[in-house]
């Protein structure tokens, strides 16, 4: 079989497209290994999309096998490897368990639309942080820092635990938004989670700490520019292809 890996803002996914829709499972783990697969934080599954419904769907496999229903930086992934593969034109829909996800692909900048935030609750305290939980595709648990370094992985899996949810430390600077993810299918920080960063935005906008656009960089650093119009989050940035593979699958 042939895959491609791809790097979305620190997040790598292998991909591939298929008309053939099964569970995958046990091919996610393996592939994802990062010491006997091709190694990343998720797999994203093509499938044949709905009349003009939208231009086709997918399967996400976080790196233990588990589905997810939306990743961000997967979203736009899979929106620059549908388009170079000739799957679809550079702007187009696809079906997630998340809802329908628009994307536009201009060279390797790729953003991607996700869909309305819903809020599970406000505000409320626990392991003395404020926490606010929202849902940008998947759950997300997010919270304001005056330093990064106090991200602590004990807290955060513990979380992550009870609220069954992603876990965001989050810090504003010159209006720009730095933030660190516990992720939830990885169980550890990630270099980048899109959802994450879009919650982290999220809660600035609501709590007025910056206006309806802003800088947000992951723990890999790189720019995202994320924007906030008619109730949806548009998510942009640069995606890279790393290589295409062929491996035997048994």
């Amino acid at each position: 079989m042939q895959f491609s890996k791809y790097s979305a803002s620190g997040n790598d996914f292998v991909i591939f497209h298929t008309f053939i829709e099964k569970d995958r499972t046990n091919l996610a783990k393996k592939l994802c290994d990062r010491h006997s697969g091709v190694g990343a934080d998720g797999l994203i599954v093509i499938l044949p999309g709905k009349n003009n419904e939208y231009d086709f769907k997918w399967q996400f496999y976080n790196n233990d096998g588990s589905e997810a229903n939306m990743c961000g930086n997967g979203s736009r992934a899979v929106a620059h490897y549908a388009y170079n593969n000739g799957l679809c034109n550079n702007k187009m829909k696809f079906l997630t368990g998340a809802g329908i996800i628009e994307a536009n692909v201009t060279e390797n900048i790729v953003e991607s639309t996700l869909t309305e935030t819903k809020i599970i609750d406000e505000s409320f305290e626990e392991e003395s942080f404020n926490w606010s939980f929202y849902d940008t595709g998947v759950p997300h648990l997010v919270t304001f820092v005056s330093d990064l370094d106090l991200y602590d992985k004990n807290i955060a899996k513990k979380m992550r635990d009870k609220y069954n949810a992603n876990v965001n430390f989050a810090k504003i600077k010159d209006d720009k938004i730095f933030v660190r993810t516990y992720e939830r299918g990885v169980e550890d920080e990630t270099l980048a989670c899109g959802t994450g960063m879009s919650a982290c935005f999220f809660r600035a906008i609501r709590e007025k700490k910056i206006v309806n656009e802003a800088e947000v960089y992951p723990k890999s650093k790189e720019k995202l520019i994320l924007t906030y119009k008619n109730n949806k989050i548009y998510f942009k940035g640069e995606v890279l292809k790393i290589f295409d593979i062929i491996k035997n699958i048994k």
